[in-house]
Order: structure tokens, then C-alpha cells, then sequence
């Protein structure tokens, strides 16, 4: 008998994977757990029925939430990401030297639990001691710091109930004073195929705090349409300065994509600017 999960992923759309095994299924205090093997991407964790990400796509992701203001911040020592309980995120920033402390704010330490135990090639940062792993609310975590991060990262699932306010106005005011001068804000803002009302409305939010904010792409074969939105808020560097060259190694990054990846197809510039 075969095995398939599906992920409704719009009201017209669905995804569906043959699973080998279901590694872990739990209801946590927020939400549905659940850890699949696939045939198709191998291990991958999904949120109240939602795929967040899996082993073999997760790199496109991670590189670019992560790389982007890395690289375009002159010199980042502290960054705050809100979300991401699977670590990849964490794990590509460690790779940058100058970065001496990551605060890492999940609201759901089950996921951070399972992530470990289960997707251990993305949760390999998270022991490392510039890491300091805090279980709470991000939006309330912001609001309580000033002018102490280079870069905050929303590593975040879909707006659904509580994540809404991730997408708001007043979170992203207080982000703002979160950063330090010259900081830069990045957050996950959904594909501008399937979500593209999503993708406007962080846009003109992010766009309503921070002095120069743009929009970037990257395909994450797994997420609604495989073309996905990343919009970054800026208080003085540009979020499409690209290095020369890049000392480690990676999987979807290099400094033309960077470069590329502002570039935007006219239809979303257009949705942007409607």
C-alpha cells in the first residue's frame, strides 16, 4: 500500500509526495508535528499540514534568507532569527566570521526537538556557542531589545493565526528599533504566483519603516509554485550588494545570483508598484 502526503497549498492546489515512513507525529501547544522520509526529497518536516522544508531542497532557502544580508551588511556581529526551529538558517550564518552571536527565537521548542533528533544536516549550528537557542514568542522578543542587532531574519511559517502579526506594521516597527544603525531586516514573504496579495502587503508594510526596502527571488521546488519572495528592509546598506567572491562553500549561492536575484520579472515589479 502506498503512502502519500499532500499539502493543500492554496484552495486550487495541491502537493503530494510518496513517504516511505512517518518518523514523528506529535500536537504540540502550537501546532501539528509531523517528520516524514520521502521518496522524492528525503526527510521533511510539515507544520499544521504545511511542508516547511526537506532535506533535499532546504539548501535554496537557507542560503538565500541567510547570504543575502550576510554578505550585504559590511560587517555583522549580532543577528536575531525569528523562526526557523529546523536551524538551517543558523547553520548558514555561522559561516560567516564576523558574526559573534546568534540569537535564535523559536516559539515552539517541540520543533527545535524533532529538528535535532530527526534533521540533523540542518540542526548542526545550533549547539555552537555563539548560538543562544531562547523558546518564546519572536514578536514579543523584539519588542524588548534596541538598537542591538545588524540583521534580524523572519524565518517564518505562513501567517495563520498568530504568525499574522509577523506581517504587520507594528512588528516590523519594532524590528526596526531592534537593529542597530545600519542594520538590515529579511523576511520570508511567500510566492508571487500563489500568494502574491502576501507578498504586496510585507512589501508596503516593510516599505512604510525602513528608508530602502526591496525584493528578492529564489526557487524552493517544494514551496506553492517554487518561486519564492524574500523582501528586505534596509537602514543605510544595499541588500543587493553582492560580494566579489565567497571563502566557504555553497549549494544555490554565489554572488551573481545575489546580484540576479533583485532583478525582478516585470510581473512583479508591477504587483509591487500597482
Amino acid at each position: 500500500m502506498e503512502t502519500w502526503l499532500t499539502e493543500n497549498q492554496t484552495k486550487n492546489m495541491r502537493l503530494s509526495l510518496r513517504i516511505k515512513e512517518i518518523l514523528h507525529h506529535e500536537q504540540t501547544e502550537f501546532q501539528e508535528l509531523v517528520v516524514v522520509d520521502t521518496l522524492e526529497y528525503g526527510r521533511m518536516l510539515v507544520l499544521d499540514g504545511a511542508i516547511q522544508t526537506t532535506e533535499r531542497d532546504e539548501f535554496t532557502y537557507h542560503e538565500m534568507i541567510a547570504h543575502v544580508p550576510a554578505f550585504a551588511h559590511p560587517a555583522p556581529k549580532r543577528v536575531c532569527v525569528i523562526g526557523g526551529g529546523d536551524g538551517g538558517t543558523v547553520r548558514e550564518l555561522l559561516k560567516h566570521p564576523s558574526i559573534e552571536e546568534i540569537d535564535h527565537v523559536e516559539i515552539d521548542g517541540k520543533v527545535i526537538e524533532a529538528s535535532r533528533k530527526y534533521l540533523p544536516t540542518l540542526s548542526s549550528g545550533l549547539d555552537d556557542p555563539r548560538v543562544n537557542s531562547l523558546v518564546t514568542d519572536g514578536i514579543k522578543h523584539v519588542e524588548s531589545v534596541e538598537n542591538r542587532y545588524d540583521i534580524i531574519i523572519v524565518d517564518s511559517s505562513d501567517p495563520v493565526g498568530p504568525g499574522v502579526q509577523l506581517f504587520e506594521v507594528p512588528f516590523y516597527t519594532n524590528c526596526y528599533r531592534a537593529l542597530a544603525e545600519g542594520g538590515l531586516l529579511v523576511a520570508q514573504t511567500e510566492s508571487p504566483f500563489s500568494e502574491a496579495d502576501l507578498l504586496v502587503k510585507a512589501y508596503r508594510n516593510i516599505a512604510q519603516v525602513f528608508p530602502q526596502t526591496k525584493v528578492y527571488l529564489a526557487n524552493v521546488p517544494t514551496y506553492p509554485s517554487g518561486l519564492w519572495s524574500f523582501t528586505c528592509g534596509s537602514k543605510g546598506p544595499d541588500p543587493a550588494k553582492a560580494p566579489e567572491k565567497v571563502e566557504f562553500a555553497t549549494k544555490y549561492y554565489t554572488p551573481e545570483i545575489h546580484r540576479a536575484a533583485f532583478t525582478l520579472p516585470p510581473f512583479v515589479q508591477e504587483l509591487l508598484e500597482g
